[in-house]
């Protein structure tokens, strides 16, 4: 039986590398003549491609699980490419598709290589896991997530998580380090979370997002961390008393891979937007980045270098990170409709919204879509409201510097991040952890479990709370902005109807 599951992984993982091999040498003599999009409005009824992804995703498990496990792959490809010949052949629009798939390309990098140097260390914690431990344990794992990526603090943290608590572990566990180490937990740093990454890229500075957004973390995450543990010690009043003892030490196998994981850590930046002068292989032709092909290089050599015995004791095998490049696939091709739309809506409405309305925005559509490109879209039309360039370095900082306007980066950051708890699908580990704990034999709640069950009764009203206390909020003051962002004013001024000072505020 081994062998046979064996055997079906490793022919999945080799058709994944030709279909991305594949696409990527067919697409790569485009790519020069390739643009962002720049395409015609996809019309509405293009997004029901990702809709029915999204259903098949969230019902396949409950309704027709045996069908839904042997083809989920498939589905998901033929999905992604419909929609894919229909912005080629119809809408004769390239860029968008071969720019989302790239991405996807980029995301599979880093998840992939996070996965396996992550699975690669065994963490053994031989202590009880009570509410007080786990609740340690979640804080520490969020203020890792900003060092290592949710992502990487995800692989990491799951398994002595779940062998902490054995013999009471329970799917709320596993739900609440979802909300907490996979989400929430990064959004102090760029390297907490992919948009946040983007972000820094446009000309935000490193450290500007944990000075303006830590304390903002720190009520929600408390607040969740709260309710965790008032749930946790309800349930550990009821277990029988166990007479099992525990030596109290913490014991670590395979460190050495702690050297792929700070390679992978510093690969992100290996970026001619962050170093300048670093060669840029789109000049050649070239799609992807150098950090690209050593995360996929990691991957390789992780594997190949790790301890027998931290696999072993991670039960680690591939199915966990096939999944969710099965899925993703589909996903980030079916999306592009949805995002485009949501990008020129966000053009057409963008001066009647809100810091409130960006945080809500971004984060619902964060929940469903991938939260980067959600993150640039919103971010362009918060500096698209004061007729401001947010691919300008120098836009971006003077709209960051400006009390009347930060408030809206601030509140796209903390939607995008947050929100991403709100499905299995809003951030990749989410689908990680949950196929890591389904694999060890913990049963998870279905997609629509997690975001009945779990997600609207505990995560929606912690959101409506930071909103009321954070973002309700109107938008920026007309005689404040002219007083104390002089340029950002001027530039507004230079497109806007005249009005009179006395507006309060800009509509």
């Amino acid at each position: 039986m081994a062998v046979f599951v064996r055997r079906a992984v490793c022919n999945r993982l080799r058709h994944l590398g030709f279909f991305i091999a594949f696409l990527t040498v067919v697409a790569t003599p485009s790519f020069a003549h390739a643009s962002e999009g720049g395409g015609p409005v996809p019309p509405a009824w293009a997004v029901l491609p990702f809709i029915l992804l999204l259903g098949m995703i969230a019902t396949g498990p409950l309704f027709y699980h045996h069908f839904w496990e042997k083809y989920y792959p498939h589905i998901s490809i033929a999905l992604g490419l419909l929609v894919a010949a229909f912005y080629v052949v119809v809408l004769g629009n390239f860029g968008s598709i071969y720019h989302s798939f790239v991405e996807y390309v980029s995301f599979i990098a880093l998840l992939g290589s996070l996965f396996v140097a992550s699975g690669a260390i065994l963490i053994d914690i031989d202590k009880k896991g009570t509410p007080l431990l786990n609740v340690v344990f979640l804080f520490i794992g969020s203020l890792i997530a900003n060092v290592i990526g949710t992502t990487g603090a995800s692989m990491l943290m799951i398994r002595p998580f779940m062998r902490v608590n054995r013999g009471r572990i329970k799917a709320y566990h596993v739900i609440f380090f979802i909300f907490t180490v996979s989400n929430v937990g990064g959004a102090l740093t760029p390297i907490g979370d992919p948009p946040l990454f983007m972000g820094f890229l446009r000309g935000i500075p490193f450290f500007w997002i944990i000075t303006h957004i830590w304390y903002i973390w720190l009520v929600t995450l408390a607040l969740i961390l709260a309710i965790f543990f008032t749930i946790d010690t309800i349930n550990a009043r009821k277990e029988a008393a166990t007479s099992v003892e525990h030596s109290g030490t913490i014991q670590f196998t395979g460190l050495k891979s702690l050297v792929w994981l700070a390679i992978i850590i510093g690969s992100i930046f290996l970026d001619p937007n962050v170093i300048p002068g670093f060669p840029d292989l789109k000049h050649y032709g070239i799609p992807l980045g150098i950090r690209e092909f050593i995360m996929f290089g990691i991957c390789y050599l992780a594997y190949k270098t790790a301890d027998k015995k931290a696999l072993e004791g991670n039960d680690f095998n591939f199915h966990p990170i096939l999944e969710v490049a099965f899925l993703f696939v589909g996903i980030f091709l079916t999306m592009v409709p949805a995002l485009e739309l949501i990008a020129h809506e966000a053009k057409v409405y963008g001066d009647q919204l809100t810091p409130g309305l960006f945080y809500f925005g971004t984060g619902s559509l964060s929940a469903v879509l991938d939260n980067t490109p959600t993150y640039l879209n919103f971010l362009t039309a918060a500096l698209g409201k004061y007729s401001m360039d947010a691919t300008n370095p120098s836009h971006i900082l003077m709209f960051i510097d400006c009390p009347e306007t930060l408030k809206y980066v601030v509140a796209i950051s903390a939607g995008a991040v947050f929100f991403g708890a709100m499905t299995y699908i809003g951030n990749g580990p989410n689908f990680m952890v949950k196929s890591i704990s389904d694999q060890n034999g913990l049963k998870m709640p279905s997609f629509f479990g997690y975001v009945v069950k779990y997600a609207l009764p505990i995560l929606l009203p912690i959101f409506i709370l930071v909103w009321a206390l954070f973002f309700m909020i109107p938008p920026g003051d007309y005689a404040l902005i002219k007083a104390d962002c002089p340029k950002i004013y001027e530039m507004w001024k230079g497109v806007a109807p005249v009005v009179s000072d006395t507006l309060s505020t800009i509509h």
